[in-house]
């Protein structure tokens, strides 16, 4: 399995980067602007089938999207001046993965519950609840050992939701997107080397089409 990092330093000089990065709607934005970098014409969803997940980042030099994928993307089909782009292969952080190693981590993810239809209508609650402090962090918890990490240390910070309609014409004009977002930042142990590969590739939760699930990780020099 050969996995790419793509690390796209937006212009602060391109309106399309600034549209993109803009507002709520940003991750949806974001989505249709980073599958152009793929080819056209692939058989179902192209973000399933080129493996792609991706998110947007502050950094103290200012924005940047990384953007995962199973196959090497495009850079030359963004539009002109839309910024830096570099890419390189995971395959040696991919190998260094092992049981026991201890790793840094970072996911944007949609953290949720999916209330019973009892619980919903005794509590008049939505079908799908957005989870935050202690909640969330458990979340985070049971998605970790499920891709094979025992989280050390957990830092939950949310962030601004992830809204707007879905396409600009037609029914998906009509179609509203909401995911919530919080970040998870910390320090884990992997105690599954082969889940956590697995879960790399596929992100974690809900919402990776718009710019949640992508789990990034860093061996901890010692």
């Amino acid at each position: 399995m050969t996995l790419w990092l793509t690390r796209i330093v937006p212009s602060p000089t391109s309106p399309d980067a600034r549209r993109d990065l803009r507002g709520a709607a940003q991750g949806i934005r974001l989505h249709q602007r980073v599958l152009q970098m793929f080819p056209d014409g692939v058989e179902g969803p192209a973000r399933a089938a080129y493996g792609v997940l991706f998110r947007a980042e502050e950094t103290p030099r200012g924005p940047q999207i990384l953007l995962q994928s199973r196959v090497e993307p495009d850079p030359s089909r963004l539009p002109d001046a839309y910024g830096k782009t570099e890419t390189r292969s995971l395959d040696d952080l991919l190998k260094a993965v092992h049981n026991g190693t201890l790793v840094n981590y970072r996911c944007v993810a949609n953290a949720v519950r999916k209330p019973s239809a009892r619980t919903q209508e005794e509590y008049k609650l939505p079908p799908v609840v957005a989870l935050s402090g202690n909640a969330a962090i458990a979340w985070w918890e049971r998605q970790s050992a499920a891709a094979g990490l025992e989280p050390l240390h957990v830092n939950a910070h949310p962030l601004e939701a992830v809204s707007g309609p879905r396409g600009t014409e037609g029914a998906a004009a009509r179609q509203r997107i909401r995911h919530s977002r919080t970040q998870f930042d910390g320090m884990a142990r992997v105690i599954d080397s082969d889940l956590c590969r697995e879960k790399l590739a596929a992100g974690i939760g809900r919402g990776k089409a718009y710019g949640c699930g992508l789990l990034t990780i860093a061996p901890v020099r010692q």
